[in-house]
Formats: structure tokens, sequence, C-alpha cells
């Protein structure tokens, strides 16, 4: 009896295992077929992984992702049109723009007018990426684990983002369908306590702080604004400021 017991409750388990590795397959391997109903961190976690997946580790490169991103936004593009484009990518056709070179192009004649782009600290360390705006930048999608902190891990001049120890970002141009003073705002830190002052455009008025990132950050103590020094921090003080 404890024999056939023992036998029956081992080919229970080996009729359940494939059952359940199947699930989980299902569920690694799932996404949207509209996948702009997801959030843009979430379109960018599911193009990431199946790139990573067809690509057998490898990540997606930044114009690419940067991309496939205004196509979602822009043209309606579904997750199965960017799976068939990253297969074409990688067999060397070329993908959307037809190359014969081997691997992916940005589109040219004026088919993507790109208004953003993605930069990327590989392992750490110093990058440069061309920027299609001459303005100053804004961090409009944290990628990274790493928390992208202007003036400490990424910054921009004409024409140029660059991006340092694991920061990898999505940027604009900061006056970019702003409307006014609506979305404009400065990062600033003060590193090792030390005092710093930071950039502000005077003409968009008074800042305040709409985000704490560490520090007191006590208005008057750890940072404050006037028209001697502008926008200052002090005492380890790092925050995000609005306008009032």
């Amino acid at each position: 009896m404890i024999r056939l017991s023992i036998a029956f409750f081992l080919a229970f388990i080996g009729m359940a295992t494939p059952s359940a590795s199947f699930a989980q397959a299902s569920v690694r391997a799932y996404a949207p077929e509209n996948i702009w109903q997801l959030t843009v961190n979430d379109q960018i976690r599911v193009i990431d992984n199946e790139y990573n997946e067809q690509s057998r580790g490898r990540q997606i490169p930044d114009d690419q992702l940067d991309f496939y991103l205004d196509q979602i936004r822009l043209s309606r593009w579904t997750f199965s049109k960017i799976k068939s484009d990253i297969a074409t990518s990688l067999r060397g056709n070329g993908g959307n723009n037809g190359g014969n070179n081997g691997g992916w192009f940005p589109p040219t004649g004026g088919n993507w007018n790109q208004t953003s782009v993605i930069c990327s600290s590989d392992k750490q360390r110093y990058r440069e990426c061309r920027a299609p705006f001459r303005g100053r930048a804004r961090l409009i999608e944290n990628i990274s684990k790493t928390r992208c902190i202007e003036g400490r891990n990424w910054g921009s001049r004409q024409n140029m983002i660059w991006v340092n120890g694991g920061c990898r970002g999505r940027f604009s141009d900061l006056s970019n369908g702003n409307g006014g003073n609506q979305g404009y705002s400065v990062t600033c830190s003060s590193f090792s306590g030390q005092y710093r002052s930071c950039a502000w455009d005077r003409n968009r008025g008074t800042p305040r702080l709409i985000e704490r990132i560490s520090g007191r950050c006590t208005e008057r103590y750890d940072w404050g604004f006037d028209n001697n020094r502008g926008l200052w921090v002090a005492n380890s003080c790092s925050a995000r400021f609005g306008v009032r």
C-alpha cells in the first residue's frame, strides 16, 4: 500500500511539472498586442526583454529603443510589429530602414522626426550622446535602476547629452511642449555637504521644492533663492525645484 502511494505521488509530480513550466514560460513571454496601453516604463521593459531574448543577452541600441517608443506613441505600432522588426534587424537586413550593411539604422529622409534621445552609461562608464535639439535637456524617463540626477550623473550642452555612473535615461528638450512654466524644473544637489548654486531661468519666476531626493532640504537653511546667488543648496540637500 505504501509503495503504491509513493508511485502515485511520483506520477502526479511528473504530470504536474510540465504544466507549471508552461505557465511560467507563458508569463515570461507575455506582452499585450496593444502595447501603447502600457506606461512608457513598462513599454521599455517589454521591448528590452524581447530584444534581450532574441539577441541572446544583448541590450537594445538606444536609438532603436527610442524609435520604437515614438512609433508606439505616434503610429500605434503593435508588439508583433516591434517583435518582427527586432528579428529583421538581428538578421542583418537593416530593420525598419532596409539598409544593406546589417543591423538597425535610424530612418532617413524625414521618416522619423526624433524629438528625444536615450543615453546609457554602460558598465558605469562616461558616455556622450548626440541630441536632436539645441536647448537644455530634461529627463523624461529614468530607465536604469540607478537614479539619474542632473549635475551628478547626467547633464547636457548644445546638441549633446552626457551620462555616467550607470545612469540610463530618456531626455528631451526642456522647452518642448511645456506650455510656459508648466514642466520647467531644475535638479540641484549639494555634494558632500558643500554649498552649490545651480542655473535657474529667472524669467520663470521663483523656484519651489517639488521633490526632495536626499537631505533635510529646509528652505533658507538647506536651500534658497535670491538675487545674488540664484538657486542654491547646501548641507547635502538634493532636490528638484519647479516654479511657484
